[in-house]
C-alpha cells in the first residue's frame, strides 16, 4: 500500500510540476510556490483523491508534513483507518 506522502507527492508533481525529490515532510508549501489559494486548490484535489471531506474551518498547513498529517486525520475520522503514514506528523 502506498503511503500518504507518496500519494501527496504524486498529486504535487502532477498538479504543480514539482520535483518529487524536493518534497520532504519539512518542505514549506510557500517554498514550493503554493500560497493560500494554492492550498485551497490542493485540498479540493485531496478530497477527490483520498475520498474525504475537508472541513470548511480554516486549517494551518505550512509544510508538506502538515498536509500529510491533515490527510491522515481526515481519513481516520471519515473512514475509520488511516492510510499508512510512515513518519507523518499530525497537523497542529
Amino acid at each position: 500500500m502506498r503511503t500518504t506522502i507518496e500519494l501527496l507527492r504524486e498529486i504535487l508533481v502532477k498538479e504543480y510540476k514539482l520535483d518529487p525529490d524536493s518534497l520532504t515532510l519539512d518542505t514549506p508549501l510557500e517554498a514550493l510556490g503554493i500560497d493560500s489559494l494554492g492550498v485551497a486548490e490542493l485540498l479540493f484535489t485531496v478530497e477527490d483523491e483520498f475520498k474525504v471531506k475537508v472541513s470548511t474551518e480554516p486549517v494551518k498547513l505550512a509544510s508538506v508534513g502538515d498536509v500529510v498529517g491533515y490527510i491522515d486525520v481526515l481519513v481516520a475520522a471519515q473512514h475509520g483507518d488511516a492510510i499508512q503514514a510512515g513518519a507523518a506528523r499530525v497537523a497542529a
